[in-house]
């Protein structure tokens, strides 16, 4: 672990702000299932090597520091905002709405939130959103991760129940397969109906195959 990924956390430890709250989101890509914010609050100077943002890490890793930050954490937050909620505010609104229940979720108030890229202004509690924040801050590392691996596992339920489309492998992302695989078994309730490669399936069936599909 770069010893400059708790450059942000020392800064407010020097303030005597040791309750810190590292937010992020995952899922706001993908054309089905839900976005899934995680919040999470270290022990001060916490050190876990090799984590790093989720983006960066193997599925195998990603899994393993879950398992070690669901032990280590002082406390965890997770919100999830489904397909339907996406579409009906936009994802952008959507992946706050995750990050705000995620913290909501915390079973400690953080002093402070540090948050990836996303300004948090309807919370009563002061927040810094700084950009590439889970290659910058490990607290929003962890979250990534806890957001990140939460999220899969919801798609390893969502790939049993529709086997077809793959999702254990395309995590609902829209792969040259994966668009393949709609064109050919049709969009389920799962999808994010607003998103355009979803749209433009939905526009090029028939009004009754909408039905069938969506249904």
């Amino acid at each position: 672990m770069s010893s400059n990924l708790l450059k942000y956390e020392q800064e407010l430890y020097k303030n005597h702000i040791t309750l810190i709250a590292g937010v992020d989101e995952a899922g706001r890509g993908p054309l089905v299932g839900p976005v899934v914010a995680a919040a999470i609050i270290l022990p001060q100077n916490y050190h876990l090597e090799g984590l790093n943002d989720s983006k960066q890490l193997t599925e195998k890793k990603r899994e393993y520091f879950y398992q070690v930050l669901q032990k280590e954490a002082l406390s965890i937050g997770v919100g999830i905002v489904s397909a339907k909620e996406i579409d009906e505010i936009n994802i952008l609104e959507a992946s706050r709405k995750a990050m705000y229940i995620a913290i909501n979720n915390l079973d400690i108030t953080p002093e402070y939130i540090l948050s990836d890229a996303m300004s948090l202004n309807d919370i009563d509690i002061p927040s810094r959103p700084i950009i590439h924040g889970d290659a910058l801050s490990l607290s929003i590392a962890a979250a990534s991760v806890i957001a990140k691996v939460t999220r899969d596992h919801i798609m390893y339920e969502l790939d049993k129940k529709y086997p077809e489309y793959n999702y254990k492998k395309n995590k609902g992302y829209p792969t040259k397969e994966h668009l393949e695989l709609i064109k050919k078994y049709g969009i389920t309730k799962e999808y994010r109906m607003t998103f355009k490669p979803v749209k433009f399936i939905l526009e090029g069936s028939s009004s009754e195959e909408n039905k069938e599909v969506v249904g």
